[in-house]
């Protein structure tokens, strides 16, 4: 039997405005003293994560799996975009630290 994951509004809207325009909704997102990891590298409060954002090319997500993990959640994507070995299949998204407004702790790994 498979149970299905209801996935919190907080995260779908990450992937909704992540590829958006519209930066400023896309960094209402995180908390201010949000955490991000990408490439081994932390980003730590908002200014942190609006410079880390300014480096990351806009990419297309293919969403291809979620699952629980702990008291978060890993949303597996493909990402499609203008670089080197795009599409990317299986980059993760841990959402280790959210609420209903804000995400805290996001770790971005392969």
């Amino acid at each position: 039997m498979t149970t299905a994951i209801t996935v919190p509004r907080i995260v779908r809207r990450y992937f909704e405005l992540a590829p958006s325009e519209d930066t400023e909704a896309y960094f209402a997102l995180f908390a201010q003293d949000a955490l991000v990891e990408d490439e081994g590298e932390e980003y730590a409060g908002i200014e942190a994560i609006r410079t880390w954002r300014a480096e990351v090319p806009r990419v297309q997500y293919a969403i291809t799996g979620v699952e629980p993990a702990g008291e978060g959640l890993v949303v597996t994507c493909t990402i499609t975009g203008d670089f080197p070995g795009s599409p990317f299949a299986g980059l993760r998204f841990h959402f280790e630290r959210f609420d209903d407004d804000h995400v805290k702790v996001l770790r971005i790994r392969p």
